[in-house]
C-alpha cells in the first residue's frame, strides 16, 4: 500500500473511532428547570394561569419543554406516566434526567425539584 493510502486509512480509522466513542459517551444527565412547552418556551403569549397555558399548548400539539436559564429543551417522551408527571409539574421546577441532543432531551425520568 502506498504511503498516502496508508495515511488516509489511518486517518479514516481514527475519525471512525472518535465518532464511535463520542456516541457511546452520551450518558444521561440531570437538568433542573421550569416545565413549560416547546412552542412558548419561557414566555407565554396567552393570558391566564401559566400552568394552564402550558397544558393548553400541549393539548394543541406542542411538546413539554424544560426552561433551564436561557435555554429551552423540548422533552421527548411518549411514556404516559412521564407525561402525567410533566402535566402535574406544569410551570413548576422539575428535575429531568435524560440524554440531551441539541435542543431536546430524551426523557428517562421526571421528578419535582427539591
Amino acid at each position: 500500500m502506498s504511503h498516502a493510502l496508508s495515511r488516509f486509512a489511518t486517518v479514516l480509522a481514527t475519525a471512525f473511532l472518535g465518532a464511535t466513542l463520542a456516541l457511546a459517551s452520551n450518558k444521561p444527565q440531570a437538568f433542573t428547570g421550569k416545565v413549560s412547552d416547546a412552542m412558548c418556551g419561557a414566555n407565554h403569549m396567552m393570558g391566564g394561569e401559566a400552568s394552564e397555558r402550558t397544558r393548553a399548548c400541549v393539548r394543541k400539539g406542542s411538546k413539554y419543554a424544560l426552561v433551564v436559564g436561557d435555554k429551552v429543551y423540548a422533552l421527548d417522551t411518549s411514556d404516559k406516566a412521564t407525561l402525567d408527571q410533566l402535566d402535574k409539574l406544569a410551570d413548576q421546577q422539575a428535575k429531568v434526567t435524560g440524554e440531551a441532543n441539541g435542543d431536546s432531551i430524551s426523557v428517562l425520568s421526571v421528578t419535582a425539584a427539591k
